[in-house]
């Protein structure tokens, strides 16, 4: 097996560790899909509904629009400790409200370390060398309110991945490859909304959003014929207030969320690698403009709802804003057995205390020895000159 390929198997276990041999070539540069955030990760990996931080330049970029001052975050996790790997992963946010523009522009930066590896011969196990693996990307974003109650959040990404520095033996180009993305998401926190027949107004309490991430080309390393789907995400999320008083919150989240990758087939072709025809099987699919309609419908309609990762979570704050703020989060993470059986409980806790906040969170599998298990992330916030909103039944941030 050539380094490339090992490279590109750890780079696939990152995401889809234990999914199933059907969903694991489905996109490349998983690393995309992981959820980066501390916050997020203790409520079930759940955020897209809520979305009131920087971190929501992941989950729902139209959340800032609803956010003012400035905020910067930095999250650091260790991960698969199961696998006692050298793998990390870094992730940056940034957010600034511009007036002039009646908006937030954000920036953001997430690194996944896969660790050295040691390059050998073809029939030798000498050492020829040592290089270090990483997938990264640069995010920018802009986010504004269309209205009181409407936010849209737009992103355009730079995703850079290094599996390997230079080929092995026969094997032709490097195991590196740059490609692009966007994001486009909506976010509707009514400020009045009555429940027909009940006659209550729940307005200011509840939040929808929905974010279609991770749109662009295909990204290729050895030859454009060869390329592989980026992971396309779709996401609706949802988040309530159900429980506030002045000292108390309890916020309820659920997120669904489906790949939208449309795998359509394989074909064969004929290469000359050194003067040698070599038949190489390419699998194809379909481009992402065309897999975000397609996806729906590849599969039985049964199967398409099995396809879906549901996720959520409960958060609970006490304390009094823009003082000192003290929160717990459990989540519960659900994909079908056939479609990967990632099962796995998620617990957090964070505080706020002036412009700084803290938070962390812990993986626990149900299975045994489940490499997932024990994942910690932690998570630091520094905020700033935002405007307080008490009107509204959700935290705005820290």
């Amino acid at each position: 097996m050539n380094i490339l390929f090992r490279i590109m198997m750890v780079s696939i276990m990152v995401i889809v560790v234990g999914r199933s041999s059907y969903a694991q070539g489905e996109a490349a540069v998983p690393f995309l899909l992981l959820a980066p955030d501390s916050r997020a990760g203790g409520i079930g990996e759940s955020g897209t509904g809520l979305a009131d931080n920087s971190a929501a330049i992941f989950w729902n970029p139209a959340g800032i629009a609803f956010q003012t001052g400035t905020e910067l975050s930095i999250t650091h996790s260790n991960w698969l400790p199961q696998f006692q790997l050298d793998l990390f992963y870094d992730y940056l946010t940034y957010r600034q409200y511009v007036e002039d523009l009646s908006g937030s522009v954000t920036a953001s930066i997430t690194y996944m370390n896969f660790g050295e590896f040691v390059r050998t011969g073809p029939d030798s196990p000498e050492e020829l060398g040592r290089f270090r693996s990483f997938d990264a990307a640069l995010t920018l974003g802009f986010a504004s309110k269309l209205s009181e109650d409407w936010g849209l959040g737009l992103n355009a990404r730079l995703i850079h991945s290094r599996l390997s520095d230079q080929p092995t033996a026969e094997e032709q180009g490097k195991g590196v490859a740059t490609s692009v993305s966007f994001d486009i998401a909506a976010m509707w926190r009514p400020t009045s909304f009555v429940i027909p027949l009940l006659d209550e107004d729940i307005g200011d309490k509840f939040s929808v959003g929905v974010n279609l991430s991770n749109l662009g080309p295909k990204i290729f390393y050895i030859d454009r014929d060869q390329a592989d789907p980026i992971p396309t995400n779709f996401r609706l999320g949802f988040a309530f207030n159900i429980f506030k008083d002045e000292y108390n919150s309890l916020i309820g989240t659920l997120d669904f969320s489906k790949l939208l990758v449309s795998r359509t087939g394989t074909r064969t072709k004929v290469v000359n690698i050194k003067g040698k025809d070599s038949t190489i099987t390419i699998s194809e699919s379909d481009e992402f403009y065309k897999a975000i309609f397609t996806a729906w419908g590849d599969k039985p309609f049964r199967e398409e709802l099995r396809d879906i990762v549901t996720s959520g979570g409960l958060e609970y704050w006490y304390g009094s804003p823009g003082d000192f703020l003290f929160a717990l989060r459990a989540g519960y993470f659900y994909e079908d057995p056939s479609y990967g059986n990632r099962k796995f409980m998620t617990f957090g806790a964070g505080i706020r205390y002036d412009i700084y906040g803290f938070d962390f969170s812990y993986i626990s599998a149900a299975e045994e020895n489940h490499p997932l298990s024990d994942t910690l992330r932690f998570s630091v916030i520094i905020g700033w000159g935002g405007v307080p909103d008490n009107t509204r039944g959700l935290p705005r941030g820290i």
